[in-house]
């Protein structure tokens, strides 16, 4: 998945939290590097949010040709004002925008929107938790799991709610850009990543950063950005111009584990990621600065043990 455009979906009387939240990790997502392509449509000219704001800067959805590599994010909306009279606007559009085979995604009550238009037949998903079972009511084809930030079925996601939409996006960002760039973009947010309960609540690269000891963070920035290479205390002592002692001190101090043990721990999270994207194993291991491969073939066994 190569898009760098995101085209998020306004209804009327959308929540300002559930589009805010995304479209600040890809905007942040820019800042930080990785630019991407915002654009904002909906069926209606001047939509508002639940709480009253509305909107000026938004494409009518004619005017939008979605294609495979582009990623669609539906924000959600208040479901009691929702004008089910409307369908005929918006239904075409975005069926046409799953069969294009873009991503498509929903945050918070906007699953209703992608059952209405048939793309979750057949598939799990799951909304704000006050929703869940009038979706499953509503909509018998479709499988509602319950207690999850977000789902994913195919080229389909949906979040939990809200806040969840920020996680999704950093999902999203995360699929094309690897997890230490996405928890770049969360560490700019001030934000946490969160897995969807399938994997690690958080991630190595924002562990043990919770000290505000700056030598500790430039070495931590440097080791992140340096794992292919062969990586020496000394070598690090000399960024923060201190000894190798006193930095292995320090950093024992800020952050509770030996910078060995940081590094190891950052080189297995990179090589599990990297694993995921069926590369080939040496080239992993080089990637991750193993000397071999046999001891990433060791990591390999003790994550399917």
């Amino acid at each position: 998945m190569n898009s760098n455009r995101v085209i998020f979906f306004i209804f009327n009387n959308v929540h300002l939290l559930d589009l805010a939240g995304a479209v600040t990790v890809f905007y942040e997502s820019g800042c930080c590097g990785k630019h991407y392509d915002i654009h904002y449509v909906s069926p209606y000219d001047n939509p508002a949010t639940s709480s009253g704001i509305g909107f000026s800067n938004v494409q009518p959805l004619n005017s939008v040709t979605v294609r495979q590599e582009d990623i669609v994010v539906v924000a959600g909306m208040e479901i009691e004002k929702w004008n089910r009279a409307d369908d005929h606007l918006w239904i075409p559009w975005l069926q046409s925008a799953a069969a294009a085979g873009a991503t498509i995604a929903s945050i918070c009550t906007a699953a209703f929107a992608l059952a209405a238009a048939g793309l979750l037949n057949g598939h799990n998903c799951t909304t704000h938790w006050a929703w869940t079972t009038a979706l499953q009511q509503r909509y018998p084809l479709l499988k509602v799991i319950e207690n999850k930030l977000f789902v994913q079925s195919g080229r389909i996601f949906t979040s939990a709610g809200i806040a969840t939409g920020i996680d999704l996006a950093l999902y999203l960002v995360e699929e094309q850009h690897g997890a230490a760039f996405a928890c770049l973009v969360a560490k700019d947010m001030v934000v946490h990543i969160r897995r969807d309960g399938t994997e690690a609540q958080s991630s190595i690269y924002l562990q043990n950063r919770q000290h505000i000891n700056h030598h500790v963070h430039h070495i931590q920035d440097y080791i992140t950005k340096h794992l292919h290479h062969k990586i020496t205390i000394g070598e690090l002592a000399e960024l923060v111009f201190i000894s190798p002692r006193n930095l292995t001190r320090l950093f024992k101090s800020a952050t509770g584990v030996t910078i060995g043990q940081y590094i190891q721990a950052l080189r297995q999270e990179k090589a599990k990621h990297l694993l995921k994207t069926k590369h080939k194993i040496a080239w992993v291991a080089k990637e991750c600065g193993y000397s071999n491969t046999a001891q990433l073939r060791r990591l390999v066994k003790e994550a399917k043990d």
